[in-house]
C-alpha cells in the first residue's frame, strides 16, 4: 500500500489529514493572482514531484503491481499501425451512438474544465448555449450503506458521509458528443482525448506526470469514463490519442469508506464504463470556476455560468455551497 492511501484510509476514521485541510481552505478563501502572476512549473518542481511519486509507487506490493501491469492496455494493443485518426473515426463510426456522455479526470477539475469548454468553443465551433462540459464526481461504487445521506455526493464541506473522496469517487470534467452522427460524435471525443492527453508532461526516465502533482490521492486520479469503459468503441480513439502510449487500466471502481484500490497511479489511466460508474455533477460554486491560483475571463466564471444555469446545464445538488462573494449573483437565476 502506498503512503498516500495510509493517510486516505485513516482520515475516513479521524476526518481529512491537516494537509487536505489546508489545501480546501486554500480553494475556498484564497483569491487567485492575476494570470501574470500564475506560478510556472520548474524543472527542479517537476524532478520533486516525480521522485515523490517514484518512491510511493515503490512501496506498492509486488502482487498489485503486477495486477495492475496485467489489467494495462497501451495504444499498440488497440490501433492497428500507421491508423490515423481520421481512420479510426471512419472504421468505428458505425458501432458508436451520438449524444453520448463522456468523462474525464486528471487533478483539480477547475482547469481541466475551462480546457474542455474551450475545446468545445475553439474547436468543435459550439456556441456558448451549446456547451455541455460540467465538474463532478466519478469513479465510486455506489452501495446500500453508501446512500445514507439521500445518495448526495459533495466536496469535502458536505456531510461525512457524502464526501466524493471517501464515496471512492474523483473530480472528473463531463461532456457530451454531438447527437448529429456518429461521425460527429467519433470526431468530438478524438477532440476531447487530445485535449485530456495534452495535460500530461513526459517526465524523462519516468513517464508522464499531469500538470499538477500537488494534488495527490485516489480524489485526483486519471480516469476516463466511456460507456462500455474499456469494451467500448470509443476505445479505439482514446489509444489513438493517447499519444506518449501512457497505460490504460481496466477499472471496477473505489468502495465507499474503504482504502483505494485504484489510486493515484503515475503514468496510467484508470478506464471506467459509465452505464457503471455515473457522473455526479459537482455543486454550482464549482462550476466555470477560476482555476487553483489563476483567474479566467468573467465571461466564462460568470457569464458562461449565467447561462449555464439558465439552460438547467448547472443546477443546485442539495450539497452545501461555499457563498463568496459574488455568490448571491447566481442564487438569483
Amino acid at each position: 500500500t502506498s503512503m498516500t492511501s495510509l493517510v486516505h484510509a485513516h482520515s475516513f476514521a479521524t476526518g481529512l489529514a491537516p494537509a487536505r485541510r489546508a489545501r480546501v481552505a486554500t480553494r475556498a478563501s484564497s483569491t487567485p493572482p492575476p494570470e501574470a502572476d500564475r506560478p510556472r512549473a520548474t524543472r527542479r518542481a517537476v524532478f520533486r514531484a516525480a521522485f515523490a511519486a517514484t518512491l510511493s509507487s515503490l512501496l506498492v506490493p509486488q502482487a498489485r503491481a503486477l495486477d495492475a501491469e496485467a489489467g494495462a492496455l497501451t495504444f499498440a494493443s488497440l490501433t492497428t499501425p500507421g491508423a490515423g485518426p481520421s481512420r479510426v473515426i471512419a472504421d468505428l463510426a458505425s458501432s458508436i451512438t451520438p449524444g453520448a456522455e463522456v468523462y474525464f479526470g486528471n487533478g483539480c477539475f477547475w482547469g481541466r474544465q475551462h480546457e474542455f469548454v474551450q475545446t468545445e468553443r475553439l474547436v468543435l465551433g459550439r456556441t456558448d448555449d451549446e456547451v455541455s462540459s460540467v465538474v463532478g464526481y466519478a469513479g465510486g461504487v455506489r452501495t446500500p450503506q453508501s446512500g445514507k445521506e439521500d445518495d448526495k455526493v459533495c466536496y469535502y464541506y458536505g456531510a461525512p458521509g457524502t464526501v466524493y473522496e471517501r464515496l471512492g469517487h474523483g473530480e472528473v470534467v463531463r461532456t457530451v458528443l454531438s447527437d448529429k452522427s456518429p461521425e460527429r460524435a467519433a470526431s468530438d471525443l478524438s477532440a476531447f482525448a487530445k485535449t485530456y492527453f495534452a495535460n500530461f508532461k513526459k517526465v524523462v526516465g519516468f513517464g508522464m506526470q499531469r500538470l499538477d502533482p500537488q494534488d495527490s490521492g485516489a480524489g485526483y486520479r486519471n480516469m476516463i469514463g466511456l460507456p462500455g469503459g474499456i469494451n467500448s468503441p470509443f476505445m479505439a480513439i482514446i489509444a489513438e490519442e493517447n499519444t506518449n502510449q501512457m497505460k490504460l487500466k481496466q477499472g471496477a471502481g473505489n468502495a465507499a469508506n474503504e482504502k483505494p484500490k485504484e489510486d493515484d497511479v503515475f503514468n496510467a489511466v484508470w478506464i471506467y464504463d459509465t452505464d457503471k460508474l455515473p457522473f455526479h455533477a459537482a455543486e454550482m460554486y464549482h462550476q466555470f470556476h477560476d482555476g487553483l491560483g489563476y483567474k479566467f475571463p468573467e465571461e466564462y466564471t460568470v457569464e458562461l455560468k449565467k447561462n449555464a444555469m439558465r439552460r438547467g446545464l448547472v443546477v443546485n445538488t442539495g450539497c452545501p455551497e461555499m457563498r463568496e462573494t459574488r455568490f448571491a449573483e447566481f442564487e438569483s437565476i
